[in-house]
């Protein structure tokens, strides 16, 4: 067992701040600052603000925290179904 226990909490990004961080508002009503976790960086998960997201902080320092986890939009997708990426493409593929 850690000898520390982690909180987290959940919460909506509301500014990119320079050196890939975000201030967060949580859902408790704190500003915070937090960095993107490695696990995030490694996968390529970005983060937009406006995003909500889940918060791990420290006990001895609730300023700062990690991003863990970026949930899924509740958005509905664009007009013309095509996805939030680019236009869509059709199922067969360009030969060279």
């Amino acid at each position: 067992m850690a000898k520390e226990e982690l909180i987290q909490f959940e919460g909506l990004v509301t500014e990119i701040l320079p050196d890939a961080r975000y201030r967060v508002q949580l859902d408790t009503g704190h500003e915070i600052v937090a960095y993107t976790a490695g696990k995030m960086k490694k996968n390529r998960i970005k983060t937009l603000a406006g995003d909500r997201v889940t918060v791990e902080m420290s006990p001895y320092d609730l300023e700062k925290g990690r991003l863990i986890f970026r949930h899924k939009d509740e958005r509905p997708s664009a007009p013309g179904g095509a996805p939030r990426g680019g236009p869509q493409r059709g199922g067969q593929f360009r030969r060279r």
